[in-house]
């Protein structure tokens, strides 16, 4: 029921949204004299605002069209090289200038968030990793989208799938996880350590992930504890309505992922929403553009299958299984202790207020068969969970040392 309100809502208002949409022709007209006094940017500043606060943002692109290597533009495209039901993986190859002889640069697969939103959340990551190695990144597919009779999707279909692209872009990758898929990576990477698989990658950087959550818990690992995996399968799971492909299909929505992480930052949203329409009213289109490319992506959300976000909740934040030992794939009992070859580089915000600092740092003590050569970890001062994997901070002092690290891996 819930998800069809929230569809009958986008419903009722999209009269009013395309109202709003066709006076703004009028109240940002050059041609029109009142649009240039304060009264016509105000009026056009409260009709952008409504439009985009009940817009449906659909999935963005990735639209990275140049880098800069050693000094040298190239041409970046983008290509799916490994396409499954529920994850496209994407790679951005470069196109060398004439006469200009290819750096070789280290293969990395960036394994996104399948954390409500897409992909396309990463492109300041991967463009500021793209001057210095061969990028790779997982695209998850909006589960909304997916029709029932091609099958479920749960954390051992996660981990499957990562063992799979690593197999396909081995031996010499390199694995980046972001956020929740810390899990998932280093459960593979053990998985594939343990098996004696030809092809483990050289190294794994696990990023503001929830390895363990006992360690410095946030409110997130607390509402988990606190309200149980029972609580979530009631009050969280819903339907996908028709006429989406995946109608009848069980899913976590994206939007209550959105409305939790606004939630948790509420003034700050109101203050930045408050901030743009000053901007729009002021003509400062610069920070205007910097708002609404933040929010375009922020708001753009998918659904996850009920299967892999139950299993998620319950093995990783509330019974803590992979770092009790316990934590089984497919029967199989998973053992970081596995893991020799694959160095291991985690990376925590000082101020990440969605993993608490020491619970990506949880793998070293994971990781005991590693030599101590293999291992670093780096705790970014001043810095929340965004900021882990993306903005200035992170390219001037994060992308060094990954780019060191993994150049030490070979």
């Amino acid at each position: 029921m819930l998800y069809y309100l929230y569809e009958m809502n986008h419903a009722a208002v999209a009269p009013w949204r395309a109202a709003a949409d066709a006076a703004q022709v009028f109240w940002k007209n050059p041609v029109n004299p009142i649009a240039q006094t304060y009264m016509g940017r105000s009026v056009a500043a409260s009709l952008e605002m409504f439009e985009r606060v009940t817009r449906r943002y659909g999935k963005p692109a990735f639209g990275i069209g140049h880098t800069v290597v050693a000094g040298t533009e190239v041409s970046v495209a983008e290509e799916c090289v490994l396409d499954r039901t529920f994850c496209s993986l994407l790679h951005f190859p470069k196109a060398w200038p004439a006469g200009r002889k290819p750096v070789k640069q280290p293969k990395l697969l960036v394994v996104a968030p399948m954390s409500g939103h897409y992909a396309t959340l990463l492109r300041g990551t991967v463009e500021a990793l793209l001057p210095h190695a061969d990028v790779y990144i997982t695209d998850w597919v909006d589960a909304r989208q997916v029709p029932q009779h091609l099958g479920s999707f749960d954390l051992d279909d996660y981990i499957d799938y990562v063992i799979e692209m690593l197999e396909h872009l081995g031996p010499d990758v390199h694995v980046m996880a972001v956020c929740q898929p810390s899990v998932p990576v280093l459960a593979a990477v053990s998985l594939m350590a343990k098996r004696k698989n030809a092809k483990p990658p050289r190294s794994m950087i696990l990023m503001g992930g929830p390895i363990d959550t006992r360690r410095n818990p946030t409110v997130v690992n607390r509402l988990a504890v606190a309200k149980g995996v029972d609580w979530f399968r009631k009050n969280a799971i819903v339907q996908v309505p028709f006429p989406h492909p995946g109608c009848l299909r069980n899913v976590y929505p994206g939007f209550l992922q959105l409305t939790g992480f606004m939630t948790m930052n509420l003034d700050r949203h109101m203050d930045a929403h408050r901030e743009l329409f000053w901007h729009l009213v002021e003509g400062d289109g610069d920070a205007a553009e910097k708002h609404t490319g933040f929010y375009d992506e922020y708001m753009s959300v998918m659904d996850l299958t009920a299967e892999f976000y139950l299993q998620t909740v319950e093995k990783v934040f509330v019974n803590h299984e992979l770092p009790r030992g316990v934590f089984r794939h497919r029967g199989e009992t998973i053992d970081p202790g596995s893991i020799t070859k694959t160095a291991l580089m985690t990376i925590e915000g000082e101020r990440d207020d969605i993993s608490g600092v020491g619970q990506t740092e949880a793998a070293h003590s994971l990781c005991s068969a590693l030599a101590p050569d293999k291992k670093l970890h780096l705790l970014q001062k001043g810095v929340g969970h965004y900021g882990v994997f993306n903005g200035s901070r992170f390219r001037a002092d994060a992308v060094p040392r990954i780019v060191d690290f993994m150049k030490q891996q070979g």
